[in-house]
């Protein structure tokens, strides 16, 4: 069996778990950390027993046996530079999302892991959740017929979004509901999107972050499905933990209803209250076994560069969801529908109202 050297850039809450995923793997040769601040790159170390640790991501990038790299930096703006650099030295790169903030960018990064030759996806982790993978099975095999209309509503407490705001001027489009535009997408293949009409609220989140505090986006596809996304950041602390998602797909021979509220475990104690454990996107360790999307998504991709697989999440589909939600921001400034395809040009001509 093949094992190889991986690297994690960025191990904040996201590339901890992807460190520590990656540490257990038996495909594992050597485990290469960068991370910025002192105390949590010591503490990543110490769990993982990386064989290198450094501050410097071009430590990473320039060390020639590392083979796949697994970039999780913040703030979001890194993205594009590092994994650019570590593309265009032939790795192969697993990216959380986004896959940029400019459309231009992600083209780039696009044609360079093309012309070198190497695996490159993007961390949409929801793929990788039993219940969204069984919604793509009962589409894929006619039970649900042909798609009339999917409904997705998200919505992550106040905290975590104040926490994600923080880093930079990103919507709940670009940052929450591109998790569900990727899902719904990913089920109704091969159709695309023609047109986005969002509406965004001001109300508690703007004064401080100039965030909307949700949006809601109606897609149409070019098969005249019509697709529904609503997220938003503003739940309270306490219920549930972090994510709560209601689905629901419904197609001319049937529907499909998905609860993802996270409300099948329940922990009330004295000095806690009541809280829903497990409610994370992105999941977490539990003992033995890993509950979440996080895990088994961190594991596909090293699978897919040892054994020359196909990455579940092409870059040209998170470039079209990418284009979705910059659509979407757009609708919401200008109150107007938004026809794609569009390019970066299209995208400030729009926003200045010459289009």
């Amino acid at each position: 069996m093949r094992q190889i050297d991986v690297a994690v850039i960025g191990t904040g809450w996201c590339g901890g778990i992807r460190a520590e995923t990656l540490a257990a793997s038996p495909l594992v040769k050597n485990l290469h950390v960068a991370e910025t601040r002192d105390e949590r790159r010591k503490e990543v170390a110490e769990r993982t027993g990386a064989k290198t640790v450094t501050a410097d991501y071009r430590d990473i990038v320039g060390n020639a046996d590392i083979e796949a790299v697994y970039v999780c930096a913040t703030p979001e703006s890194t993205h594009y530079p590092i994994a650019k650099a570590a593309l265009e030295v032939g790795k192969h790169v697993f990216l959380e999302k986004p896959i940029a903030l400019e459309l231009h960018e992600a083209d780039d990064l696009i044609a360079i892991a093309r012309r070198k030759g190497v695996k490159f996806t993007i961390g949409y982790s929801q793929r990788f959740n039993p219940k969204f993978a069984y919604a793509r099975k009962k589409i894929v095999d006619g039970t649900l017929g042909v798609p009339v209309s999917a409904l997705v509503s998200r919505h992550i407490t106040r905290g975590l979004g104040k926490k994600i705001t923080g880093r930079g001027k990103l919507s709940p489009a670009a940052m929450e509901a591109t998790h569900d535009l990727d899902f719904v997408f990913w089920l109704l293949e091969p159709a695309k999107p023609v047109r986005v009409y969002a509406q965004g609220v001001q109300r508690v989140m703007y004064p401080a972050t100039q965030a909307y505090d949700c949006q809601f986006i109606t897609v149409t596809m070019d098969n005249g499905c019509v697709v529904v996304v609503g997220a938003g950041w503003i739940l309270p602390p306490g219920y549930p933990n972090f994510s709560s998602t209601w689905i629901e797909l419904v197609g001319s021979e049937g529907a499909l209803i998905i609860d993802d509220t996270h409300r099948d475990v329940w922990l009330n104690t004295m000095t806690g209250g009541s809280v829903f454990p497990m409610s994370t996107m992105p999941g977490e360790q539990v003992d033995h076994v890993y509950a979440g999307a996080m895990g088994p998504e961190t594991l596909h991709f090293l699978e897919a560069v040892i054994f020359d697989r196909d990455v579940m999440v092409t870059p040209a589909a998170a470039r079209t969801v990418m284009e979705v939600y910059i659509a979407a921001d757009l609708s919401s400034e200008t109150n107007e529908p938004v026809d794609l395809p569009f390019s970066n040009a299209d995208a400030v001509k729009i926003a200045e109202g010459a289009l």
